[in-house]
């Protein structure tokens, strides 16, 4: 029989089953399976189907699908609990991973790539509607750190099993991802089965919410989409294709991200903190400006694998500071549209992902600098829509215009 708690009587639960405490479980089964996908992705197709930068554009464009369509989440969760949602998402993202190796066609790999991404990205979108309703305002930006930090470290582990075996034990394709896929499945399996059903104060609208004073979370958010496209889908491409990186040396750039995020996420959570979501958007905006800049020296330059490795690295780091994005929406939100603008703001986010990735790679074939430079203009419209954000945001007081309106009135 299914429990239902409330969030406040669950602080009388042990510490395990408290809601916290089942954030930290997703937050480690997740990226297992999706990072195990990705270390492996760009050689996998490359070796095997033979991928060139059009066809690892239309990859991710299918990939990008999914998320475009997360508005219908609202629709889903009139008879599905999120919690329910979210954990059997990241069962069918775990399985899809399990299997990606049993389709080696480009057909077979659109296909399961499309289902992992179906359970990737409805998992996302619900996963960020619980942690802003499930986590005080004052706390969250500090656990979403920490949570950041805790899936870096259950990938960890996987990519270390990786470096050290992928070549001492001649691991397959195959294995890896079924070992990735597997762990997660049984990880979100155990959490339907060991958690209680948990009520948070504020029951969610269950249909489509567009608020215009939600306008700059909006802009922000289809920027953020546009530009993380440009990392996710060309950047570690750039890497194998232009600088013949192998599993073990990808996986190896992957490890050292891990690393920085594992140290720095949770300090990035105190800074948003302390500094504000402005100052601290401000900062991860300005930064990608440089980054993607610096990765279109690295063709017009000719600067070597090193300078690319270290961009790589920054790049990784400096979005980190995408949870700044989170909170901002948190403190100018009416606590019943957390669910359903989660939803909305997925595909706003993924407007351009179903675009991009096929244009940008065809562009790509022609000029890949000329990718990494149009991404830098867009890191620079994002931090000017940033330095709209007001230094306390809140109801009534979501942009610096809202609040000189408030003032001229």
């Amino acid at each position: 029989m299914t429990q239902y708690v409330t969030l406040e009587d669950a602080k009388h639960q042990p510490f395990w089953r408290r809601p916290i405490a089942l954030l930290f479980l997703m937050a480690l089964a997740m990226p297992v399976a999706f990072n195990v996908w990705s270390a492996l992705l760009n050689n996998f197709v490359i070796e095997v189907a033979g991928f060139d930068g059009s066809d690892i554009g239309l990859l991710h464009t299918i990939r990008e699908i999914p998320g475009f369509l997360a508005v219908g989440v609202i629709a889903i969760i009139i008879f599905v609990r999120e919690q329910v949602l979210g954990l059997v998402s990241l069962i069918l993202l775990g399985v899809a991973t399990a299997v990606t190796a049993w389709f080696p066609s480009m057909t077979g790999i659109l296909t399961i790539t499309m289902l992992s991404s179906i359970g990737f990205h409805y998992y996302e979108t619900v996963n960020q509607s619980l942690q802003l309703q499930w986590l005080k305002i004052e706390d969250a930006p500090r656990m979403i750190g920490w949570l950041m930090a805790a899936g870096s470290a259950a990938t960890l582990v996987a990519y270390l099993a990786i470096i050290a075996l992928w070549e001492t034990l001649s691991l397959s394709y195959n294995a890896v991802y079924m070992i990735g896929g597997m762990a997660t499945v049984l990880i979100a399996v155990f959490g339907l089965l060991a958690y209680p059903q948990f009520e948070a104060p504020t029951p969610q609208i269950k249909k489509m919410v567009l608020r215009k004073r939600y306008w700059l979370y909006y802009a922000l958010q289809f920027m953020s989409g546009a530009r993380r496209q440009i990392f996710v889908v060309f950047a570690g491409f750039m890497m194998v294709e232009r600088f013949g990186y192998e599993v073990h040396e990808i996986t190896t750039l992957y490890l050292i991200n891990l690393v920085a995020n594992i140290i720095f996420a949770p300090l990035m959570g105190k800074a948003v903190g302390y500094f504000g979501e402005r100052r601290a958007l401000g900062f991860e905006y300005l930064g990608l400006v440089i980054v993607f800049l610096a990765y279109g020296g690295v063709y017009y330059l000719g600067w070597g694998v090193l300078i690319a490795a270290i961009l790589y690295v920054l790049d990784h780091m400096f979005f980190a500071l995408a949870l700044a994005l989170k909170t901002y929406f948190q403190k100018i939100a009416d606590p019943a549209d957390i669910a359903p603008t989660a939803a909305v703001a997925f595909t706003i986010n993924h407007i351009a992902a179903v675009f991009l990735p096929v244009g940008l790679g065809l562009l790509w074939l022609v000029s890949p600098a000329a990718v990494f430079f149009l991404a830098a203009a867009m890191a620079g419209v994002s931090f000017a829509l940033a330095m709209l954000i007001p230094r306390h945001p809140s109801p009534g007081n979501e942009t610096v215009l809202s609040a000189r309106r408030t003032r001229a009135a």
